[in-house]
């Protein structure tokens, strides 16, 4: 059978609003109309990312054989990938760098009833339309509706690979329903915060400040929560992941950790924020980074197992 847009919405997770383009593809949207004009207006950098797909899913349980969809990049940044995992293990994975601007892309499943989870890539804006599939279909039911805020890391830059964000690691742990509005680049600026008309999250995971740790002042910081909080009160519970360690200005080591104390200080001045600290998450090792900034493979899947655990024991 082959889904209409308005079926495929029913498996596809990870998107404030969608809409059909004129040739027929559906996209998703994780900000509002008013949060890309703000970033249109601002940054060419940051309104390219707050456009891309950040790893939305599909998500079903079916005992179908053979899937497939078309889809459409309207931009490309760092090339990962789309993946398909069966059971929660990696079964197929198609990279970005491999192909074209437009096709189709074909896989098949094994036997049996399975959950399936197809990741789209973080840094392209993608669309897909006429998804296609051999067998009845059940929709995912997830958990809390949680809003994620943060930078490239929460994007998904750095392990290449969709399936391997630290967002995607966690969640597969966790299952929540994310609203990843992780854009590249970005920093605590509470210019971004709007209301989201029809959308209240349960929870919100705040990871921002690594590309801002030589600010003068924490200004930002403050009006950035002060501001969270007018929008959504002080009942919905934040967690506060302050900057994972990085390795690539090491002369200003004594700066960052500053920075990282003061912002585990104002964020932890709330009731409802409680504070991780994004130090003891990634080990502070070269070869758990591409870059001595971004978390590889190795180190989002220490960063996300790690987040999961410290979740949990704060209940």
């Amino acid at each position: 059978m082959v889904l209409s847009n308005k079926e495929l919405k029913n498996i596809y997770f990870g998107a404030y609003f969608f809409e059909d383009t004129d040739d027929g593809y559906l996209q998703a949207f994780q900000y509002s109309k008013a949060q890309m004009d703000y970033f249109r207006k601002a940054m060419d950098f940051w309104y390219d990312r707050c456009m891309a797909t950040t790893v939305k899913t599909l998500e079903f349980t079916t005992q179908a054989t053979q899937i497939s969809f078309e889809y459409k990049f309207l931009w490309r940044g760092s090339e990962d990938s789309f993946e398909l995992w069966i059971d929660s293990l990696a079964s197929q994975i198609e990279y970005v760098k491999d192909l074209p601007q437009e096709g189709t892309i074909k896989w098949s499943l094994p036997a049996g009833k399975k959950q399936t989870v197809i990741y789209l890539p973080s840094d392209a804006t993608v669309l897909i339309k006429n998804f296609t599939i051999n067998g009845d279909f059940t929709p995912a039911v997830k958990n809390e509706k949680v809003l994620w805020l943060g930078d490239s890391i929460t994007q998904g830059y750095g392990p290449l690979r969709s399936a391997h964000t630290y967002v995607s690691v966690a969640n597969r742990l966790l299952n929540y329903d994310i609203l990843n509005q992780g854009i590249g680049g970005y920093v605590y600026d509470k210019k971004s915060l709007m209301k989201m008309d029809g959308y209240t999250p349960d929870k919100i995971i705040v990871a921002l400040g690594t590309n801002q740790y030589g600010s003068e002042t924490m200004t930002d910081v403050e009006e950035y929560y002060e501001r969270l909080m007018e929008i959504y009160g002080n009942e919905i519970p934040v967690l506060c992941i302050s900057p994972v360690w990085r390795g690539d200005h090491p002369e200003e080591m004594d700066i960052f950790l500053r920075f990282c104390d003061n912002v585990k200080k104002i964020a932890g001045s709330y009731k409802n924020v409680k504070v991780i600290d994004g130090l003891t998450l990634v080990p502070h090792r070269s070869e758990y980074y591409i870059d001595n900034l971004h978390p590889n493979c190795l180190g989002t899947e220490e960063y996300g197992r790690n987040l999961v655990e410290a979740i949990r024991k704060m209940k």
